[in-house]
């Protein structure tokens, strides 16, 4: 029996891993993405994208970051998991969008500086919120800023915008 305990441990680890994420995101993912949709019983289906493609991204599609949501038959919308840089580090993040690829969600699931974890907050992320493939968002421009936080903020809102530039290409290449 501890031999099958064993083996059932070591391929949910091999699973986990082919998500590229490590147990402690995953585990944040599934939650946040069923708190989202509210729902307990979903699938994450990754999106695979051809290599000439993706080439042409500003966020290259690994078949481990970005996800169909669905639940039963229906599609309940798309999922994407990130890492950005800090300072020193990377913090990952998550953004969820419905069926019609609207932003509805975004977390900063890890955040592993001392400084600049203030972009974790709800009411910074929601001015991502609507916000779809045909939206550019810009630190300068259109995003709030926070004082102690610069670098984490000019990062997620880059890393956003090459995610919002991806979702028009993908959408527009008739991949969503």
């Amino acid at each position: 029996m501890k031999l099958v305990k064993s083996y059932v441990a070591i391929l949910t680890l091999i699973i986990i891993c082919g998500f590229g994420m490590t147990t402690g995101v995953h585990k944040r993912v599934v939650k946040e993405v069923g708190k989202t949709f509210e729902v307990t019983d979903f699938t994450l289906n990754p999106i695979e994208v051809q290599e000439d493609l993706n080439v042409e991204l500003p966020t290259k599609i690994s078949g481990d970051n970005l996800f169909r949501v669905h639940a039963g038959e229906g599609l309940l919308g798309y999922v994407f998991v990130g890492q950005a840089p800090s300072k020193t580090a990377k913090f990952d993040y998550l953004v969820v969008f419905d069926d019609e690829v609207k932003v509805i969600n975004s977390k900063v699931l890890v955040y592993r500086e001392e400084y600049g974890g203030e972009i974790g907050s709800k009411r910074w992320l929601k001015q991502f919120l609507g916000m779809t493939g045909g939206d550019r968002v810009d630190a300068e421009t259109n995003i709030d800023a926070i004082s102690g936080a610069t670098i984490s903020v000019r990062s997620m809102t880059r890393s956003m915008d090459n995610l919002f530039q991806t979702i028009g290409i993908l959408q527009e290449k008739g991949q969503l």
